[in-house]
């Protein structure tokens, strides 16, 4: 057994944003063998830190799930919703 432990750096303006996130996720990690133990948004304490967690029955078994999340339509759609909705950093210089 293995279990993926994730810990996000986010937006705290984008709460909602996150939290749809996670929950397209929820129901794709468990889609390919695994068990989703849900997404911990910020509570008290810092609020720009999140975590999730998940488990596969195995090494293998997770490694199944990258390959396979990589071509499936919901992971992708998934995917692009984070990429419609992160932050991105571009470098300025002298």
């Amino acid at each position: 057994m293995v279990t993926c432990y994730l810990r996000y750096v986010i937006d705290p303006f984008k709460l909602k944003e996150f939290e749809h996130y996670g929950k397209l996720w929820i129901p794709l990690v468990e889609k390919f063998g695994g068990q989703h133990h849900g997404y911990f948004l910020p509570s008290e304490g810092a609020n720009n830190i999140a975590l999730a967690m998940f488990t596969f029955p195995s090494l293998a078994a997770y490694e199944q799930y990258r390959a396979a999340s990589a071509s499936d339509p919901a992971c992708q759609d998934a995917f692009k919703y984070a990429e419609d909705t992160r932050s991105f950093f571009r470098p300025v210089f002298e």
